[in-house]
């Protein structure tokens, strides 16, 4: 269960940071409005705040959530830009994802 929950944790994470930095780019690249930047803003706030509420090292929970944002971005290029990821996509989604189990669910003396 703690598996379960320290990945859906890091996914909510990825995607409020995607978010934060997808809607500067849609004002900067796009043309869209200015106004994106506040929601931006609070997703970006809202992605700090949750890498906090993971219990271990933070060092630790940044490494191993890297892994996971490099798979979300890759769901995102295909379920947002509408790009198919190719296979050397998710080849390279399931090693970091590998890295990430490895990092998150070792066994620890302390």
């Amino acid at each position: 269960m703690y598996e379960l929950k320290t990945i859906g944790l890091f996914c909510l994470t990825a995607v409020a940071e995607i978010a934060g930095c997808y809607l500067p780019y849609l004002w900067l690249k796009q043309g869209k409005s200015a106004w994106l930047l506040a929601p931006a803003a609070a997703s970006l706030a809202l992605f700090a705040w949750l890498l906090t509420l993971h219990p271990t090292a933070a060092g630790r929970v940044y490494a191993a959530y890297g892994g996971v944002y490099v798979f979300v971005a890759i769901l995102w290029l295909w379920l947002v830009d509408g790009i198919r990821p190719t296979i050397w996509d998710l080849l390279g989604s399931a090693v970091v994802l590998l890295g990430m189990t490895i990092i998150m669910f070792s066994p620890r003396n302390a």
